[in-house]
């Protein structure tokens, strides 16, 4: 019946209407041209990422990360604890009823007896009831219970945050160990090349066709590529630690990339008129409002604070001066402890509170805009650098595939007698860097997918 009451008598609520501040960025997306297929992700979903990445070892690679990696179980155990505490704060809405029995026992010396002689007193007592139990009249129990809900749904929404940024980190690292790959096949198979040509220009000069300069210079090159070979022999170790690291486990080798795959992600076609409304649902977005709903609670606390508190003690059992005398007819007991605390002077500790919870809400509410404005920039770049690769991985075909055809008519100059080695050695050079332009400018496209994949928070349909 006492919860009854409080529950009905705690309607009257000191929590102001929350309502979402409007977002401080343009009403729609950039506009942007975009070549590539559609995607059918939903935002938020945990398996989007599956839909998202075309792939299949990098889909497994990911897999394994979200079993495996620590700090994704980091933010599950948050999760865990955020609930644990909201259900002991929405505990305090019904009181905590309990069963409690005890014996207290009196020697009273002679001096202090009437009848000049020492006694000896027991009491014994078994109860039923509940001890400070609030009736939350002015909804201070229930701001504070919307307060710890939307912590712990802000905890949900950090988790959501946590699992975008992994899979947007695995597979990253991913592409970036399957352009090193493809760097370091390209850096051996020049430097055979090179070691092939450095033997036949010996074999030249030894028969007085070339000079000591043309053979100077050939070593020059293929030293180069022996350097590269090395320094992207490394650089694979260092991926594929990396790549380990996020994983949170050895990477089996059939997962792992051998090149760089030019169709490792599908990019969602972004519709011209795309409101900015789909940022409200990423979850670093979603979590500053959680942010800002919880502050928005506090308020109301603190407003409740300043009416009085009314809290009950009852108990209802049985009291004897004996033990096997406690069940008799008669023993029955009972209390009723009513108490009221109502403020009068608390020295500006009261107004101080509710100034320290509306602030918090307003700094909240400016954290909740800027989150809105990053995601905003974040989307805003991706799709800038998106309208522009198309036509930079276009320049880089071309210019390997003119480098190559005049490394071919450079060889066949030189063999004919008509071109210098110099010339030769110049053209292999210019061939080799606009082939490892080329991987870098695919990379760079490769990572562009899986930064709007990120920046659009895993989704937007």
């Amino acid at each position: 019946m006492v919860a009854l009451a409080a529950s009905a008598l705690g309607a009257c609520s000191m929590m102001p209407a929350y309502e979402r501040p409007v977002a401080p960025v343009p009403a729609s997306l950039p506009q942007t041209q975009q070549s590539a297929g559609p995607v059918s992700a939903q935002a938020g979903d945990s398996a989007a990422w599956a839909d998202y990445f075309a792939d299949e070892r990098l889909r497994g690679v990911i897999a394994l990360a979200l079993d495996n990696n620590r700090d994704l179980r980091i933010a599950a155990l948050n999760i865990e604890r955020a609930r644990a505490q909201y259900g002991i704060q929405r505990a305090d809405l019904l009181p905590s009823i309990a069963v409690s029995g005890g014996q207290s026992a009196q020697r009273v010396p002679g001096d202090l007896n009437m009848s000049g002689e020492s006694a000896i007193s027991r009491q014994y007592s078994a109860n039923l009831g509940f001890a400070s139990y609030e009736l939350d009249f002015f909804g201070r129990v229930r701001s504070l219970e919307e307060q710890a809900l939307q912590v712990y749904l802000g905890t949900e929404e950090a988790r959501r945050s946590a699992q975008v940024s992994l899979v947007a980190e695995v597979a990253n690292a991913w592409l970036r160990l399957a352009a090193d790959r493809e760097r370091l096949a390209l850096a051996r198979s020049t430097l055979e090349t090179r070691q092939q040509s450095v033997t036949l220009v010996r074999r030249s000069l030894e028969l007085g066709a070339v000079s000591a300069l043309d053979l100077n210079q050939a070593e020059t090159l293929l030293q180069t590529a022996r350097a590269d070979a090395a320094r992207y022999a490394a650089l694979v170790a260092q991926d594929e630690n990396a790549l380990a690291l996020l994983v949170g486990a050895a990477v089996p080798a059939g997962l792992q990339p051998p090149a760089l795959d030019d169709s490792v992600a599908a990019v969602p076609v972004l519709p011209a008129d795309l409101s900015s409304e789909v940022l409200v649902r990423r979850p670093d977005v979603a979590q500053a409002e959680r942010a800002l709903m919880a502050a928005n609670a506090s308020i109301g606390a603190a407003r409740a604070a300043f009416f009085p508190r009314i809290t009950l003690t009852a108990s209802a059992g049985t009291a004897s001066s004996t033990l096997d005398g406690l069940f008799d007819a008669g023993s029955g007991a009972w209390s009723f402890v009513p108490q009221i605390r109502i403020p009068i002077f608390e020295a500006g500790r009261l107004q101080a509170s509710l100034d320290v919870a509306e602030i918090q809400r307003d700094i909240n509410v400016a954290q909740y805009e800027k989150a809105i404005q990053s995601a905003f920039r974040e989307v805003a770049d991706a799709l800038a650098e998106r309208a522009t690769l198309a036509e930079q991985l276009a320049a880089r075909q071309a210019l390997v595939q003119a480098t190559q055809r005049s490394f071919e008519l450079s060889e066949a100059r030189y063999k004919g007698g008509v071109d210098s080695y110099l010339n030769l050695l110049d053209a292999q050079r210019s061939l080799y860097g606009a082939q490892l332009e080329l991987i870098g400018t695919r990379l760079s496209d490769a990572v562009n997918r899986v930064a709007l994949y990120k920046a659009l928070g895993g989704g937007w349909r």
